[in-house]
């Protein structure tokens, strides 16, 4: 797991010392902003930049092994069947605030199945589906 928390703070800072404009780090766009409505986890985390509202987190996926499914928002349940059923993908969490668009990536991680292994066990379970 990569945590960013390091990188969080230093954007902070150089907003707050005016190196960095609202619009550079208050700019999620309208499909993040959805995702955070549908798929995000509010947080405890008030917004560091406006104070409005709590943080939602959404979770992105990313892999070759998840097809269409690739690139998009998805929950925790979501996650941990794709981790079951597929080889190896990325999870990116992004902290978002629907008030005023700061997003921010939290943290990267892998979770899933070996290479090659999410064909064979999506295969197994198509068998044993059609054999019931």
């Amino acid at each position: 797991m990569v945590d960013f928390a390091l990188r969080r703070r230093g954007v902070l800072a150089e907003l707050r010392e005016g190196a960095l404009g609202l619009n550079e780090v208050c700019d999620a766009d309208v499909y993040l902003l959805r995702a955070a409505g549908f798929h995000g986890v509010v947080t405890d985390t008030v917004c560091p930049v406006c104070r409005k509202e709590n943080l939602a987190e959404v979770s992105w996926v990313f892999g070759d092994d998840l097809g269409a499914a690739s690139g998009s928002a998805r929950g925790a349940d979501e996650i941990e069947q794709l981790a079951l059923t597929h080889d190896a993908f990325t999870v990116h969490v992004v902290e978002v605030c629907r008030s005023c668009s700061w997003n921010h990536l939290v943290e990267s991680y892998d979770v899933g199945l070996e290479s090659g292994e999410g064909r064979r066990v999506r295969r197994a379970v198509r068998e044993l589906r059609r054999h019931r």
